[in-house]
């Protein structure tokens, strides 16, 4: 019914304006935000999920700095292990030459025992002297029982535990060769010292392999994890591009209907005039 008083026909198209003027403005944020989310009344539920996905990642990839972390302290004390084992097969050799018949005493207490002595000496300064961010790592208790969180739960550990090492626990307080029996007592004594160091490289070594393993599983999740994120909270660009060209039709459609409809009392006034 054609009326002047009320503009039906106005009321309408603004509407229709106001309703696609609203949708091209979500699709424009979702298209300069990247995100199908942009505030929470988009998808409530979608956003919660999203939210816990990313923070996982998050998790996971602090895991990975953990891990490198984990890994770098165990090849410095895998290292200066292999210092000291190095030195230890230097002691053996002067012990053996020490205990000899052709060698005097003279020979093994001012020249022998004199660098054995001096490398007694190079194992304390490598256990003290081999640090990771100011912690010892071959004395002390950092690496007595050190957890690395690689997971998103608390109980996610991996924990490592390596014997402190010291020129007393490995050979005695009072280790010389300055006499044949002397050099016959450190034989033994650097064989078992040599024993104990190579099973603290191997320990170090198995806890290396299950850093590499955990570091890979890690990976993986982060990368599975960001995935179902992105499915969830990031915007089909090339869908939304379409919408979004679809609704600008609509906008311009409503905005022409709107431009009618306000010269609808007009027209309807000339009748009356006529």
């Amino acid at each position: 019914m054609p009326v002047i008083s009320t503009n039906n026909a106005a009321n309408a198209s603004l509407n229709y304006l106001n309703q696609n003027s609203a949708k091209e403005t979500n699709y424009l944020s979702q298209l300069a935000s990247g995100s199908r989310i942009v505030q929470a009344s988009d998808d409530a539920a979608g956003l919660a999920i999203g939210t816990q996905l990313n923070a996982s990642v998050t998790v996971y990839q602090q895991d990975q700095t953990n891990v490198q972390q984990g890994t770098a302290i165990l090849q410095t004390a895998d290292g200066a292990l292999a210092q000291i084992s190095n030195v230890l097969q230097r002691m053996m050799a002067l012990a053996t030459e020490a205990a000899s018949g052709q060698v005097t005493n003279t020979q093994r207490s001012q020249d022998i025992n004199t660098e054995y002595g001096q490398l007694k000496s190079e194992i304390t300064s490598i256990v003290s002297s081999t640090t990771y961010a100011g912690q010892t790592l071959l004395s002390g208790s950092f690496l007595s029982n050190v957890k690395f969180l690689v997971g998103t739960l608390s109980s996610n550990f991996i924990t490592v535990s390596v014997a402190s090492v010291s020129v007393t626990g490995l050979l005695g307080s009072s280790s010389t060769v300055s006499t044949a029996s002397n050099a016959l007592t450190a034989i033994n004594k650097i064989n078992s010292a040599i024993n104990t160091i190579t099973q603290d490289r191997a320990k170090i070594g198995a806890y290396e392999s299950q850093f590499n393993f955990s570091g890979q599983a890690i990976a993986t999740n982060v990368q599975n994890v960001s995935a179902a994120a992105s499915v969830v909270m990031d915007a089909d660009v090339a869908q939304v591009k379409s919408t979004l060209s679809a609704t600008d039709v609509k906008t311009q459609a409503s905005v022409a209907a709107l431009t009618q409809a306000s010269q609808l009392p007009q027209e309807l006034l000339r009748l009356i005039q006529s």
